[in-house]
């Protein structure tokens, strides 16, 4: 009766949710009826429910080879190169924007570091090839320096490192407006305290600005683990393709699932290489989320 007497006493406020739980049904939750392909040797014309069930078959081909401890470290250390630096410079970017004392200086600065995050990795990508192909800008800048060429494409051991720093490029800008609007919110008493006890702009910035955006921080941290199993498949495809030379240090879980399914036509194998990726996605959000909790309960996720 509690339940029926809230939906009541706020039904215009669950009417506006309708629209946004019936988006989450059609494409969140009924879509994982789908993880039963993992389990059955799938052909489209049968369908889900006529499909030969193989129990785990699928989940034996993965795990019996090499091949998913490569791609799963892959995952996990691209993504936390990612989480780490991409967070870390979006909050230098933010505080450094802050403490600019012209307008207009902000809105440029917030306007051009802001620009990348709306250009497609299509775009980046061809960006990257013409910048460091073999004839590329950055090929003849070297050789102006009188350096010897180098073949990055056949280099798999630069590319953790590419990829991070085109990831910052692209996203920094993105976190730093969030952590700027963190920012804004802290009040000006806070900074006068500070100045009238003769503490510096870098001593107010450690001693008070960071320390009032730590949920923020703490917020972003956790939603960025939650997806440490999850590479980006438009980043990681669209700059590095097919080129099996890169695979070693740049070959994730969904770009691995993804030429199962294109190479192999196997839908289960496939499919139970992405339930792999939720099940530890899941995972790592509980473990990280209780750790949240003991570090700030206001800054956890549940």
């Amino acid at each position: 009766m509690g339940f029926i007497k809230e939906i009541v006493k706020n039904r215009q406020l669950y009417t506006l949710a309708i629209p946004g739980i019936v988006f989450l049904a059609l494409f969140s939750y009924i879509p994982m009826f789908g993880h039963l392909i993992a389990f059955e040797r799938f052909q489209p014309v049968k369908g889900i429910w006529g499909s030969e069930w193989v129990g785990l078959d699928n989940f034996k081909f993965f795990f019996g080879s090499q091949d998913w401890l490569r791609v799963t470290f892959n995952t996990v250390y691209l993504n936390a190169l990612f989480l780490i630096f991409g967070i870390g410079i979006a909050l230098l970017l933010a505080i450094l924007i802050n403490e600019a004392t012209s307008t207009l200086l902000k809105k440029i600065s917030q306007s051009l570091i802001f620009l990348p995050y709306f250009i497609s990795w299509l775009v980046v990508s061809l960006m990257i090839m013409a910048f460091m192909s073999t004839d590329g800008l950055l090929n003849q800048w070297l050789g102006q320096l009188g350096i010897s060429e180098v073949n990055w494409y056949q280099n798999a051991k630069l590319w953790p490192i590419i990829l991070t720093l085109v990831y910052v490029w692209k996203f920094s800008g993105y976190y730093s407006v969030i952590f700027m609007a963190a920012i804004v919110g802290i009040s000006n008493e806070y900074y006068e305290s500070a100045r009238i006890d003769g503490a510096t702009r870098l001593q107010q910035i450690l001693h008070i600005t960071i320390p009032s955006i730590r949920s923020v921080i703490v917020v972003l941290l956790l939603l960025g683990v939650g997806r440490i199993f999850f590479g980006d498949f438009g980043m990681i495809y669209g700059i590095i393709g097919d080129n099996s030379i890169l695979f070693p240090t740049t070959d994730v879980i969904d770009t691995y699932s993804f030429r199962a399914l294109r190479q192999l036509g196997n839908f289960g194998m496939s499919s139970a290489v992405v339930l792999y990726q939720s099940i530890m996605g899941i995972a790592a959000i509980l473990i990280f989320n209780k750790i949240a909790k003991k570090i700030d309960p206001d800054s956890r996720l549940f």
